[in-house]
């Protein structure tokens, strides 16, 4: 079903249909308060109109001609359906970075306070429909950003569209996941060489994602934010990023106050480029229910989710082209043997990399490795799994991996 964003496209929708009802379609977030008597003068049967501002006969009519409308839900902090993913600017709206508690006052934080107060499973048959019908729209929205732009064209190692099942002639971009724990610290040599990672991989022309939070996460984001820039300017951040104050409780630094003012600080000196957006682009993918870690800032883009089951399932089909282990706790386990059961069936229709990174760690700390291999040793992607402590190798990994080469038979 073609979907429409812009009031350009729903102008020329209905021009183009000649009196006649419109190609169905699904109209996104628009205001349609001055658009009236073109909707009386046609018909929109299996048309859907979300989210639109619409006046009561324009609502009626397209009801009565056979399309559904559903309107933005009242009650709630959130638009219960969005066009697009979230920006820095959405989420952090209301920060003050000359306020210590800023991040409190932030629309982000505003939402979680409501999905605290309603709780993570909702009995009120509304508030999980609207959250429903959010994630429904963030995951389209996801969908769209993993297009390469119009007219890029599918570029060098592209998966094309059958990679993504989207109905589009624009290829998929190469995306490549890295998951890691969220008290990883920002002087961590770990989160210096995933960093460095990311900025190397992205850029080679690879979209990079991650659960969107603080630690290993953020370093992610931290990279491609920086990829345009020389060398030098991701020293410059961390020496920004690194400093804890006083008392700082090791381990938790996302909680410290001043944590956002000091990546607000690297956004605003050291902001990406004009004109080269696109080379820097990266997406978080958090969830409302671990809310009270922040989300990064470094993310350009940012699907954030109520259902963390979608998430992290979601999460881990994007990577097409590899998934980067570092160091974590639970969640990150967790998310290694998810990812090895898509890959054990072949759920997505490929098989990818999966790489530890950090020898010590999951073979001592957390000894995931053993088994891990063990389960994967008479199957086909384990020829994809590998446990390195070289930044260089997981680079030579992932770029040496051609999906056409590991195609799942489902």
């Amino acid at each position: 079903m073609r979907q429409i964003d812009t009031i350009a496209e729903f102008e020329a929708w209905t021009a183009g249909s000649g009196g006649h009802p419109p190609t169905p379609a699904a109209v996104q977030s628009l205001d349609l308060s001055g658009h009236g008597e073109i909707i009386g003068a046609l018909s929109f049967p299996d048309s859907i109109f979300l989210a639109c501002r619409l006046s009561e006969p324009a609502a009626g009519h397209i009801v009565m001609t056979g399309g559904v409308v559903i309107p933005d839900l009242a009650g709630f902090d959130f638009t219960v359906h969005r066009a697009s993913l979230y920006t820095v600017e959405e989420l952090f709206a209301g920060f003050d970075p000359a306020d210590p508690d800023g991040y409190h006052n932030t629309y982000d934080q505003q939402v979680f306070r409501q999905y605290k107060s309603h709780g993570p499973s909702p009995r009120a048959f509304n508030t999980s429909l609207a959250r429903r019908l959010h994630d429904h729209s963030i995951t389209e929205a996801l969908e769209e950003a993993l297009l390469e732009p119009a007219g890029a064209g599918a570029g060098a190692g592209g998966d094309g569209a059958a990679d993504g099942g989207c109905e589009s002639d624009r290829s998929r971009r190469k995306v490549v996941a890295i998951m890691g724990g969220h008290s990883m610290e920002r002087s961590d040599p770990m989160y210096r060489a995933v960093a460095r990672i990311s900025r190397a991989l992205t850029r080679l022309g690879y979209l990079m994602i991650s659960g969107g939070g603080p630690g290993a996460m953020e370093a992610t984001h931290l990279g491609a934010f920086v990829a345009s820039r020389p060398d030098e300017d991701l020293d410059r951040a961390l020496a920004l990023l690194e400093p804890r104050p006083p008392g700082a409780e090791p381990g938790n630094e996302y909680a410290d106050r001043d944590w956002l003012h000091r990546a607000w600080a690297v956004r605003e000196q050291l902001p990406i480029p004009a004109g080269t957006e696109d080379d820097c682009m990266s997406i978080g993918v958090p969830t409302w229910l671990y809310g009270h870690e922040p989300p990064t800032v470094f993310a350009t883009h940012i699907a954030k989710y109520f259902a963390n089951s979608v998430r992290e399932d979601g999460l881990l089909a994007l990577a097409l082209h590899g998934v980067v282990f570092a160091p974590g706790s639970a969640g990150t386990t967790q998310e290694i043997f998810q990812d090895a059961a898509q890959n054990h069936y072949g759920t997505h229709g490929v098989y990818s990399p999966m790489i530890l990174f950090g020898t010590e760690f999951w073979t001592t700390t957390r000894p995931v490795w053993p088994l891990l291999a063990k389960v994967a040793a008479e199957e086909r992607y384990g020829e994809l799994l590998s446990l390195t402590d070289s930044e260089q190798d997981v680079i030579d990994q992932i770029t040496a991996f051609d999906p056409a080469d590991y195609r799942a038979e489902n």
